[in-house]
């Protein structure tokens, strides 16, 4: 059993005062709103209802915390949920704050050892994912993508889609020097796909694992 399967919630913070003190490593879950970054945190913890996703796209707006304890419950590692972005309806202030919030951690945070950004298959990489990317990458910490809902396209789509992902993040690691390494999968919950593949690539980041089929 993949040790992420441990995972249990730790905290919600809402403040860049309140993140956890301690040195664990953590990677973050980062995707637009509705793309399925909590079915996918769900999935790979095999578990239901360890991340929730509001009714109300856009209305979660702090960072949750999860943790991974060993058998002693010495903590191993942190996954974070990040706040869905891309939703039109969200009160200006609210906006503002979590961005704010958002920014800092993502370029600041030590602890931080990565990113999983989820991409909807259907819409492929957005101007927000890509915001999102500007952000983030040149910290210099890796970006794996999660292209999820694949199980909604055929097979000559989801390789199209694919490689058209592949195809911008292999620009930008030309182009931008500085960034760190970017990957992309194919995943379904549906489906089950890739799943094996990204908690290979997760365990990896913490520190759980020594190998990864993860390529680009």
């Amino acid at each position: 059993m993949s040790k992420i399967q441990q995972a249990k919630f730790f905290v919600t913070v809402n403040h860049l005062v309140d993140l956890p003190k301690d040195p664990i490593p953590e990677i973050a879950f980062a995707g637009r709103s509705n793309a399925g970054k909590s079915t996918a945190i769900n999935l790979l913890c095999n578990q239901k209802r360890l991340a929730f996703s509001s009714k109300t796209p856009g209305r979660t707006q702090h960072i949750n915390y999860f943790c991974i304890p060993d058998k002693d419950e010495t903590l191993l590692g942190h996954l974070v949920d990040l706040p869905g972005y891309g939703y039109a309806q969200v009160d200006f202030k609210i906006k503002a704050h979590w961005e704010k919030l958002l920014s800092s951690y993502l370029q600041e945070r030590a602890q931080l050892k990565g990113m999983v950004l989820i991409v909807d298959s259907r819409r492929g990489l957005t101007d927000l994912d890509r915001n999102m990317l500007e952000w983030f990458c040149p910290t210099g910490k890796p970006v794996h993508i999660l292209v999820t809902k694949a199980d909604k396209l055929n097979q000559s789509d989801k390789a199209l889609v694919l490689k058209s992902v592949r195809d911008e993040l292999k620009l930008l690691n030309s182009t931008k020097p500085k960034f760190g390494t970017l990957t992309a999968q194919l995943f379904s919950s549906i489906k089950r796909i890739g799943i094996e593949e990204a908690d290979d690539l997760v365990c990896k980041w913490l520190g759980l694992s020594d190998d990864s089929n993860i390529s680009i």
